[in-house]
Formats: structure tokens, sequence, C-alpha cells
């Protein structure tokens, strides 16, 4: 049998794999429109949401109504977190060498 002749079988089998893989294909992209139609009814159904925030916005106390006790608490919680962040290392790294007795035996230079 000559392994370079092209045979009925050989050319459904190609053609069956190729179906499979195109069919595959076809579902996957199906699946996938699915999904973005579902996304879309989701952030259509959002600016509901959104009046909400806007609404309890606009009821909340805004920096020209606070209250001096809350402009304080404000300023010192901002003071305290720059405080933190504002905490640096030197930079000065210190190594020193321990001898160890196991150290010596696996490196025989120091």
């Amino acid at each position: 049998m000559n392994t370079l002749a092209i045979t009925i079988q050989t050319l459904q089998l190609a053609g069956i794999s190729i179906a499979v893989v195109f069919a595959i294909l076809v579902a996957l992209v199906l699946v996938l429109g699915i999904f973005s139609l579902v996304a879309t009814k989701a952030v259509a159904k959002k600016p509901a949401m959104a009046k909400n925030v806007k609404e309890e916005y606009n009821n909340a106390k805004t920096l020209a109504n606070a209250s001096l006790e809350d402009k304080a608490a404000v300023a010192l919680a901002l003071y305290l977190y720059e405080q933190d962040e504002m905490n640096q290392e030197s930079g000065i790294l210190t190594i020193t060498h321990h001898d160890h007795s196991w150290s010596s035996q696996l490196n025989t230079r120091l």
C-alpha cells in the first residue's frame, strides 16, 4: 500500500474533522452572542440604580454644610494617612555574614 495515496476514507476523515471544527466554532459564536445579550440587559438595568445613588448624594452632607467636628475628623484622618505613607526607610542595606558549619561545607570559597 502506498502511504501517499489519497483514499476515500482519508477524504471522509478530513471532511468530518473540518465539519466538527466549524460546528464547534458556530456553537461558540452562539454562546458568546447569548452572553452579550445578557450583559447588555444587565447594563440597561443599572441606570435605575444610578438614580438612587444621585438621590443619596444630594441628601448627604456636603463640605459646605458640614460641621466643624466633621471637618476636623476628615482633616485628622487625612493627616494620619499621609503620615503613614511618609514613613520612609533609610535605604541602607546591611548584610552580615554568619559562618555556619553547613554553609562552609556547601561553599568552599567562604
